[in-house]
């Protein structure tokens, strides 16, 4: 039984094609967005940083043990 395609067919077809990227692309936004809106309320505010002390360290350096 061969059938051939009509132009009907290729006129659903291409709706149907057009619709399922449409879709595919919003739904794909959507979890983007939710995923990135998800990051930004776990992600801790980092803590300040707290000065760097330095202290004078004597010349003689790291005793050594032989």
């Amino acid at each position: 039984m061969g059938t051939t395609l009509t132009p009907e067919f290729w006129r659903q077809f291409a709706v149907l094609l057009v619709i399922a990227t449409v879709v595919t692309v919003v739904v794909g936004a959507a979890l983007d967005a939710l995923v990135l809106r998800m990051r930004a309320h776990r992600t801790p505010q980092r803590p300040p940083v707290a000065p760097v002390v330095r202290t004078h360290r004597s010349a003689r350096g790291t005793p050594v043990h032989h």
